[in-house]
């Protein structure tokens, strides 16, 4: 072929790659121009699965392994909260962008194109990570819940607020339900807030959140494997593709076709509340580590087992202010996470074996669904009454999320690359760059935290 019409074609593909951007530009100018609505309205409207999904990526065990991160090295990992945002937005707008493109979740789609035998082993790991997680988040909610009113024990405020999360998740209706884990991404805010209490240098702290700093020894290992596994979880994937599909079900999208569509508004709402959601979620992170180091860390305070205990070690350096922050985060944020982990559970594990399935139906339509969201929240329930410790239990749950991510992470990118099955809204170079950098990275974390446990340095 001649070098004439390699720069033709190539310039023909970049005019329509440019086209295709403009048109979404457009579009969600006019997302944001439409209606009698004011501004702040439709902004909030333009929010749903992308910010719940970041919002319930910072649960009570991820604040612990932020703040164990600040409290142990103090500002030097504090460069991933940005590192990390760009990765955790890519893939999740994979997800999103396949569910709107198919109509279909993750684990469905996975099914159709890749068979059931890997898919059904990677939903397994999935369901025990999750597991573990609601554990871990159920101990570290009664802990906090003490914190404020510590007259009722720790184990009733576990089977209070474990049985109330789970009777909502199966009773109520996803429409009241999305909107009350909407609202409750506001608690979040507490962290930020809890970042103003504190005086930092600013010279510092912007040192530390642009430029990196690594060290290639033991403790950066299980650091940079727990941030991953805690940023970057499978839950999140699935729970990003089922949530699209419900909210296309709710505006009366019932059946595959009527929900399979990329027109470019829904694709430019779609981005925003994703790239939105991942960057509130590593807003977060970036004020918790950064409060964790300047109190905790530089007072020698190095060693955090749980959310909980942060809160209580900040409250001699930080005040009352910060410590009452902290506490009601934990408590929030466990509430808006324990749904979206036994969900994506129940989302992986029906789509998988073609149970129906959906928030949308009632529990007599869909009891396997439902069946593994109650399985997910009784098998949690029992991990604090076990006398397991609760770093152990966040150990294992990130190993787990690390080794199921990468599976996960190479269907993500196939799928979503696939011309045949996204069309036009397949991924660009950057998307698919991106998306096996994320395998190759967490592919190698998650080998050297095996080697870690079971070799050693």
């Amino acid at each position: 072929m001649a070098i004439e019409e390699h720069i033709e074609k190539g310039v023909e593909g970049a005019s329509k790659l440019l086209e295709k951007e403009a048109d979404e530009v457009i579009a969600f100018d006019n997302l944001l121009e439409k209606g009698p609505r004011p501004a702040k309205r439709r902004f909030w409207n333009l929010l749903g699965p992308g910010l719940i999904t970041g919002a319930a990526d910072d649960d009570p065990s991820g604040i612990a392994t932020y703040s164990q991160a600040g409290a142990s090295t103090g500002f030097t990992y504090l460069w991933l909260a940005a590192f990390t945002f760009p990765l955790m937005a890519f893939v999740q707008e994979m997800c999103a962008r396949i569910a709107l493109v198919t109509g279909r979740g993750l684990a469905s789609n996975m099914r159709r194109h890749f068979g059931k035998n890997i898919l059904i082993f990677a939903t397994i790991l999935l369901f025990a990570a999750n597991t573990f997680n609601i554990g871990a988040d159920l101990a570290a909610m009664a802990e906090a819940s003490q914190l404020i009113l510590p007259i009722i024990p720790s184990w009733v405020y576990v089977l209070l607020i474990g049985i109330a999360s789970m009777i909502l998740e199966v009773f109520i209706s996803y429409k009241k339900y999305s909107s009350y884990l909407k609202w409750l991404t506001f608690i979040l805010v507490s962290y930020i807030l809890a970042g103003f209490v504190v005086h930092f240098d600013l010279t510092t702290l912007l040192h530390a959140a642009f430029v990196p700093n690594f060290h290639a020894d033991k403790s950066t290992i299980l650091i940079i494997t727990a941030i991953l596994g805690t940023t970057i979880s499978p839950y999140l994937f699935f729970w990003q593709t089922s949530q699209e599909v419900e909210e296309e079900i709710e505006k009366g999208a019932r059946t595959i076709r009527a929900r399979a569509h990329d027109g470019p508004e829904k694709i430019a709402g779609m981005r925003f509340d994703v790239w939105f959601g991942m960057f509130f979620s590593n807003l977060v992170m970036f004020f918790i580590v950064a409060v964790c180091a300047q109190t905790l860390w530089k007072h020698g305070v190095t060693n955090i087992d749980t959310a909980a205990q942060a809160a209580v070690a900040l409250r001699p350096f930080a005040g009352n202010a910060a410590y009452l922050f902290f506490a009601l985060g934990i408590i929030g944020t466990g509430l808006l996470a324990l749904p979206v982990l036994a969900g994506s559970s129940a989302y992986a594990i029906a789509e998988s074996f073609g149970w129906k399935e959906g928030l949308y139906h009632k529990l007599h339509t869909a009891r396997s669904f439902y069946g593994v969201i109650i399985l997910s929240m009784l098998g949690g329930l029992l991990i604090p009454f076990l006398g397991v410790s609760p770093i152990k239990v966040l150990i294992y749950s990130a190993i787990a999320n690390g080794l199921v991510a990468p599976i996960m992470i190479i269907f993500i990118v196939i799928l979503s690359s696939n011309e045949a099955i996204m069309g036009a809204r397949k991924n660009s170079k950057l998307s698919n760059f991106v998306g096996w950098f994320v395998v190759i990275l967490m592919s190698l974390v998650a080998l050297a935290s095996l080697w870690q446990i079971f070799v050693g340095f």
